[in-house]
Parts: C-alpha cells; structure tokens; sequence
C-alpha cells in the first residue's frame, strides 16, 4: 500500500516536472523510471527483506540518477528533490 502511495504521487510530481523539460529529457527520466519500476518488480519477488531493501535502494538511485541526468540536459528552472540534496538517496 505504501508502495501504492508513493508511486501515485511521484508520478503525479513528474507529470507536472516533465511539462518544463524537453523531449529528450523527458525521454531519459522515462527511461530511469522504466528500470526503476523493474528493480522494484524483483524488489517484490524477493525472498527476504534484506535482499527487498537493496533492491528497492537501487530502484531508488536510478531513478535520482534518471533525473539529474535529464536536469543537467534540460534545466528550466525546476528544482528536483535531488538538486536541494534532500532525496531519499541524497546523503
């Protein structure tokens, strides 16, 4: 359920984000997400929470990694999470 939550409302920030980026951008954030969401897949499938917790921790960076990528491409003067370093993976 938490999952459900919090899926729901980063898609709902990344719909209002990705209307200042540019295509190609967008295009490299989607593409993050994409393989954020298989890492959490096989975060799902796994058989003990240590293995549930790396995985999930990995879904995680991908998808920051996704999204300063497309920042640095195509910054409009929106400030994503991992710009103010205060991201779940931001240490």
């Amino acid at each position: 359920m938490r999952k459900l939550v919090l899926a729901t409302a980063l898609l709902s920030s990344a719909t209002l984000i990705t209307a200042c980026q540019s295509k190609e951008a967008d295009a490299v954030e989607d593409n993050a997400e994409a393989q954020a969401d298989a890492i959490d897949e096989q975060a799902d499938m796994a058989t003990n929470e240590v293995t549930e917790d790396a995985l999930e921790n990995k879904a995680d960076k991908v998808e920051e990694m996704g999204e300063e990528k497309a920042n640095a491409m195509d910054d409009n003067g929106e400030i994503a999470p991992s710009e103010t370093g205060v991201g779940d993976t931001q240490n």
